[in-house]
């Protein structure tokens, strides 16, 4: 596939990439985690508001440090770039390895699906460090069946040591359990397990553990054995076996696949569905992305611990399998499967003027010119399903997709408010400067405390409704408070009512009275 496509997918995101706002929950908290480690001075172990957090290794914290010292702030285009940038190189890997077996606009059709399923692209969107994991498993197998067909580099028996490091490195043991899993089976399949250590003898797993020593003996240096042991027993085998946090049933993932890879979720299973009863899957190939699916979707199964996240590493195998099976495959019960999601988003943009719009969200041209442009799209593909035109029906549904998702994110500003916290918590340090307000509170909700990115302080958390009237009694105080939290309380609502504050997106900004410059703004 030409660069020029791949700079297509690219732009086609930026606008969000611009101007999106932090997420609170998540991204917000990697900044705080990363601003705490640089004021403390610590690279290899990471502190949130001075508690271990051990749940994610370096790599990522790294690649925020890097670009704060490069743009000299947090900023969300150079940050994205660590999440978009693996996406597009997983597309690549994935269309360089079926190079051999399809067409270029093949793989272009391909390259469309994978981007625009479902959590892919929300994964290149967001601040997470999942992709570059997903980025550095593909390469790991990638090396691997290189050298199991013959095509190996020398190099290579250093290369898939390293990438599985990578792996790990950059998301936690998952990056060792698919790709070793992978393999396993692949060669059980083959009937060639005992093959196994040529592919990763003495040689692989000497160079992965020499990796992993020196990464552990910076970790007892810099934090001693209790942050060694949060990371290799609690973040790990606890996750596996009980998991303190996101314990799900075995089921789970079969139920979040299906909206996962939304909108192809039926075109994934169809075509596997009858290769298996009919026997189609006649090469290594289409053998060994049938096992990684397979054994990566039994065993994260069987782990305790499960984020629909964690399938990640799986949804390109699943695209680009698809690829491969088609031209094997009836056409006609494949373009079934392509009809039901086509036509849900030819319907969604008319069903989206009847839902009702949250009261105080801005208005904005560009989500009507969105929501038209899904439905263009989409009724296109329709008229190109019915030509019995399958691969320009899925190019021109993703390409609408994406067309949609370019043109709503220039509502981003008027919305972010309501995403995030920067609006409120600049306007909330505007209003400090100006009053010489000295102390932030928050009430209650979660991750308040990592404001103190955009405050240069850690607020104090109020825990109950009579301490938030105390502390505004006493005056020199900005407190937050999160919409939701005021609307549950009759007690809460009727206090506001009694003193100063105003509305910024979700959160309700309290503080003393102010010249007649700034504008109250009461509860409804």
């Amino acid at each position: 596939m030409k660069v020029e496509r791949y700079l297509i997918l690219f732009i086609l995101v930026i606008p969000v990439l611009i101007l999106r706002d932090f997420t609170p929950n998540n991204e917000l908290k990697y900044l705080s985690i990363v601003d705490e480690a640089l004021r403390d001075g610590h690279f290899f172990t990471f502190y949130n508001q001075g508690e271990i957090y051990a749940d994610k290794p370096p790599l990522y914290f790294w690649l925020l440090m890097f670009s704060k010292w490069i743009w000299g702030e947090y900023s969300m285009f150079g940050l994205s770039l660590f999440s978009i940038i693996p996406a597009l190189v997983s597309i690549y890997v994935m269309n360089k390895w079926v190079e051999a077996e399809t067409a270029a606009s093949t793989r272009w059709t391909a390259s469309l699906m994978l981007f625009t399923s479902a959590l892919f692209i929300g994964s290149g969107l967001v601040l997470r460090m999942d992709m570059l994991m997903c980025m550095f498993i593909l390469l790991a197998l990638y090396t691997f069946y290189k050298r199991y067909s013959g095509k190996g580099r020398p190099i290579d028996r250093f290369l898939l040591p390293f990438y599985v490091f990578m792996a790990i490195f950059s998301k936690g043991p998952v990056g060792i359990v698919v790709p070793l899993i992978s393999m396993i089976v692949f060669l059980m399949v083959k009937k060639e397990i005992r093959h196994f250590g040529h592919y990763f003898g003495w040689r692989e797993w000497g160079i992965l553990s020499g990796f992993c020593i020196v990464w552990f003996s910076c970790i007892y240096l810099e934090g001693g054995s209790a942050y060694l042991n949060n990371l290799l027993f609690h973040q790990t085998i606890n996750r596996a076996i009980d998991s303190f946090d996101h314990k799900k049933a075995f089921w789970y993932y079969g139920v979040t696949f299906w909206y996962a890879v939304a909108p192809w979720s039926l075109l994934y299973i169809t075509p596997l569905v009858i290769a298996i009863k009919k026997k189609l899957l006649s090469t290594d190939k289409e053998k060994f992305f049938l096992s990684i699916i397979g054994s990566t979707f039994v065993v994260l199964s069987i782990f305790s611990a499960k984020l629909d996240i964690y399938m990640l590493p799986v949804f390109p195998f699943c695209t680009y399998l698809t690829i491969l099976l088609l031209p094997k495959v009836k056409e006609k019960w494949v373009s079934f499967t392509l009809y039901i999601p086509i036509v849900a988003l030819t319907i969604a943009p008319a069903a989206l003027l009847f839902i009702e719009r949250k009261p105080g969200i801005p208005d904005s041209p560009f989500i009507y010119i969105a929501v038209a442009l899904l439905f263009m799209f989409s009724l296109t593909a329709c008229w190109l399903l019915y030509r019995k035109q399958m691969y320009k029906a899925i190019n021109c549904t993703a390409l609408g997709i994406l067309a949609t998702l370019f043109t709503g994110a220039f509502a981003l500003p008027q919305v972010n408010p309501y995403i995030g916290l920067t609006t409120a918590a600049e306007k909330a340090q505007d209003i400090c400067e100006q009053e010489e307000i000295d102390h932030y509170y928050y009430y209650r909700f979660r991750s308040g405390e990592n404001m103190d990115v955009f405050l240069h302080e850690e607020p104090v958390k109020i825990t109950n409704e009579d301490s938030l009237l105390n502390i505004y009694q006493k005056g020199d105080c900005m407190i937050f408070l999160k919409e939701k939290d005021v609307m549950r309380s009759q007690t809460l609502q009727e206090r506001l009512k009694k003193i100063h504050h105003e509305k910024i997106g979700n959160y309700y900004l309290v503080h003393p009275p102010l010249p007649v410059q700034y504008s109250e703004t009461s509860l409804p």
